[in-house]
């Protein structure tokens, strides 16, 4: 397979001296005192935890723990005693948090490393009682509230516009891409993904659509232009809506598509058609019958609509760090979970794909338009922000690689419906 042109993401080559690395800090007799046994004997247990992946810690006084061979596929460097009791103490949330501060390097190609790390961690239902435990813990509800849910969203796509416009492609589609081929670019990715979201819903002119988190509009607009139909997409981002609305007025479909800056449990009128590409990753679970009842008051009785959203094998909550300083809120459903949308209205499912690989197709160019801007996103934040969303998508990379996450597009209609493809002819109409 052909890979997009990207600069090796080596966190090791990262601003530890911009940082003041080597500036003596208050005991710093103390922290820089060897690892203890004990401290040693953590860490190896930690890496058996984690099912002995092919990395190697190298402790401030230059331990290496394990010490012994084959050679490691990456080395993580702790920088200080304090580093090293976090993440003992929280390894999935702290790791990251080291590495945001530069308190951790990775010394080796980061997204391998990731890779290594996530193929050896036991499987969900092998991990131990305790861990399941605390993922259950986490998984509890109340974020996901009408003022909770707007929090979280400003968080993650109010950091601004312009950041975004860095790494994505020219519509600022923040989804999966389609990767009919493996040679096309991201935007003409992009722009298959949504003519494939169209072709699912076998759009016609005319037709009405309800979009729920319409992002920066892409879909809408493609959908207008491209198949006739007129569009009411809703979203709770401020600074999307802007921009959505400002670029649907530039391309004279303002006729056509009305953006919503409300909440999808605030949505209202009749569809032929209901799409969701991207949001049900913030709804949270509990929540699910409520965007199935909204669906079914909504759709037409001829009606069709498509659930596209980031997923899971197994449940599990989304990565602790992630939830925690990236997409407070976020949850990636199994297809059981998805169904709770469906079943309670009486939906009967059509089509059900998973596009896993192509969103990790789809990070590794948007991995590599960051770091083609690595500098001056760094220069316009900072290097903890920087360093924080390159940890983002490279792990995001390694998850979808690896299968720790799946993209799932679920199409449904109303049961008994019988206007319906008899084949899945209709899906790839001019593909290559």
């Amino acid at each position: 397979m052909n890979r997009p042109e990207s600069r090796r993401v080596n966190a090791s080559t990262d601003s530890h001296q911009a940082r003041g690395a080597g500036r003596p800090r208050p005991g710093a007799n103390a922290a820089s005192a060897p690892p203890t046994g004990i401290e040693r004997w953590a860490l190896a247990r930690l890496l058996g935890l984690a099912g002995n992946p092919p990395v190697r810690f190298v402790l401030w006084n230059g331990v290496e723990v394990p010490a012994s061979d084959p050679p490691p596929l990456a080395k993580l460097q702790v920088r200080d005693r304090r580093t090293l009791w976090q993440l003992l103490s929280n390894p999935e949330l702290r790791f990251g948090d080291a590495y945001t501060r530069g308190d951790l390097e990775v010394e080796g190609e980061l997204v391998e490393c990731l890779q290594a790390i996530y193929r050896a961690f036991p499987a969900i239902g092998e991990q131990s009682g305790l861990y399941r435990g605390i993922q259950r813990w986490r998984n509890r509800a109340g974020l996901n509230t009408l003022a909770g849910s707007l929090s979280n969203i400003q968080r993650h796509y109010d950091t601004g516009n312009d950041f975004f416009k860095l790494w994505l492609d020219e519509q600022m589609v923040y989804t999966c891409a389609y990767f009919p081929s493996p040679t096309l670019t991201l935007e003409q990715a992009q722009q298959r993904k949504m003519d494939y979201v169209c072709r699912k819903l076998r759009l016609q002119p005319g037709e009405s659509v309800i979009e729920a988190g319409c992002g920066w509009g892409a879909l809408a607009r493609h959908m207008a232009r491209h198949y006739g139909v007129t569009v009411r997409a809703y979203n709770i981002s401020h600074e999307q809506i802007r921009y959505a609305r400002e670029r649907a007025a530039a391309e004279g479909l303002g006729a056509q598509v009305e953006y919503v800056e409300d909440d999808y449990r605030n949505i209202r009128g009749q569809c032929d058609a209901f799409v969701s590409v991207g949001m049900l990753e913030h709804v949270g679970r509990d929540n699910y019958p409520t965007l199935g009842a909204i669906i079914d008051v909504c759709l037409a009785p001829h009606g069709r609509g498509l659930l596209h959203s980031i997923g899971r094998n197994q449940s599990c909550p989304m990565n602790a760090w992630i939830e925690r300083r990236i997409f407070p809120g976020s949850y990636p459903p199994t297809l059981r979970e998805m169904m709770a949308v469906l079943e309670p209205s009486g939906f009967s499912v059509l089509d059900v794909e998973n596009l896993r690989l192509h969103y990790a197709r789809t990070l590794e160019h948007w991995l590599a338009r960051f770091e083609g801007h690595s500098d001056e996103i760094g220069a316009r934040y900072d290097e903890a922000f920087t360093r924080a969303w390159r940890l983002y998508l490279a792990g995001s990379l390694a998850a979808f690689a690896t299968g720790w996450l799946q993209l799932f597009q679920v199409v449904f209609t109303r049961s008994g419906e019988n206007a319906i493809p008899w084949s899945r002819a209709h899906l790839y109409e001019g593909e290559p």
